[in-house]
């Protein structure tokens, strides 16, 4: 038994451990925007040009989170006056509520593909579960820098009013679709 047991430690100790790799959030190719129905005559669309945050992944144990920062003020509806409107108290109230947040730590897959995140969004200070769908994941190296690198497209649907955003309802639609490219780097 005394032999056995350093060949027991040995095989236990190769066993590959499952790690999370560490991503940031790339600025420069994740976009958050959302979109609405206006008056029934078109559908109007915003960005946030600003966001920042976290991803961790581990493909092999299919286990992961996401936590994802949106600077309100960022908005752009493309039209300064209007951007002035939506950033006001009757819409994002960014003085007020600064961020827009989701936090996630279940990751769905199928095979070795991200699928969708089921996590909590918060917007004007309403904390509410969310479930994402995402759509083209991808992890290779990055052309340029050959630095790990993952991206995808996510996208939810939410009712604002669940949020405190009742104004103009139901002219303005109340569901608001969200969707984002979403990049990031292996820190």
């Amino acid at each position: 038994m005394s032999k056995s047991l350093p060949i027991l430690l040995g095989a236990l100790l190769s066993i590959p451990a499952y790690s999370m790799d560490n991503y940031t959030i790339d600025p420069t190719h994740t976009w958050p925007m959302f979109e609405v129905n206006h008056l029934g005559y078109s559908t109007q669309r915003g960005r946030f040009n600003k966001s920042s945050g976290k991803i961790t992944l581990d493909i092999a144990a299919k286990q992961g989170s996401v936590d994802i920062t949106i600077d309100a003020a960022s908005l752009d509806m493309g039209f300064a006056k209007w951007d002035e409107h939506m950033k006001g108290e009757e819409f994002f109230n960014v003085v007020q509520y600064p961020t827009i947040h989701f936090i996630s730590d279940k990751l769905i897959f199928d095979g070795d593909k991200v699928v969708g995140a089921e996590g909590k969004f918060t917007l004007l200070g309403t904390t509410r579960p969310l479930s994402l769908q995402v759509d083209n994941f991808h992890c290779a190296p990055f052309p340029l820098t050959r630095k790990m690198h993952c991206g995808a497209n996510i996208s939810a649907t939410i009712s604002r009013t669940q949020f405190g955003m009742a104004k103009f309802v139901p002219m303005v639609s109340d569901e608001v679709k969200l969707f984002s490219p979403i990049e990031a780097d292996k820190d």
